[in-house]
């Protein structure tokens, strides 16, 4: 591989849901679920309050290549004592087949460990096979019967122990969003 075929460095940041660095990843997540599953997309993206995803209960991720975002996930406090809830887990889509959500969901976990979670939690939709693997090969459990044909089910629950926390990995979030760059 030469030097001009290097992919550029990912930076991880930490963002508020109302950051404009995140609309990308709500546009297009947003995008993604009405086109799979109609009108009720808009729903799920709403469905949570932003303060879910701020810590010390929640965090929202991005990557960011020359400063813009390429892949996010985020994740909230869930029922279960100690546990943490994957949401809005996206890869821009000029750039996915790269190992980047594998990255969110490697940096979520560490996150949610460093943050005293001892499991996480999460949901996709039966129309997201992508999703569906992308879980199997992280190592989470189906909570469901993968054997079975889950095509008319409302979401296909997985989960994960997170082994023991590492040194925190510190993503500060600005107290207010900045503003979007000049076009």
């Amino acid at each position: 591989m030469s030097a001009t075929d290097a992919r550029p460095a990912v930076e991880v940041r930490a963002v508020r849901l109302d950051d404009p660095l995140a609309e990308p990843l709500i546009r297009e997540l947003t995008h993604e679920y009405v086109l799979r599953y109609g009108p009720g997309g808009h729903k799920e993206m709403s469905r949570f309050p932003a303060d879910d995803f701020v810590p010390p209960g929640g965090l929202l991720l991005l990557l960011l290549e020359h400063g813009e975002p390429v892949a996010g996930g985020a994740y909230r406090r869930h029922d279960a004592p100690s546990t943490a809830e994957i949401k809005r887990m996206w890869t821009h889509s000029a750039h996915r087949r790269r190992g980047l959500a594998r990255r969110v969901l490697a940096e979520l976990e560490q996150a949610a460990a460093a943050e005293g979670y001892r499991r996480i939690h999460l949901t996709t939709g039966p129309r997201q096979p992508e999703a569906r693997h992308l879980y199997l090969a992280a190592g989470y459990t189906p909570l469901f019967d993968p054997a079975q044909d889950q095509s008319d089910a409302p979401a296909l629950p997985f989960e994960k122990e997170l082994s023991a926390p590492r040194p925190p990995a510190r993503h500060p979030i600005p107290d207010r969003p900045r503003k979007a760059p000049a076009p």
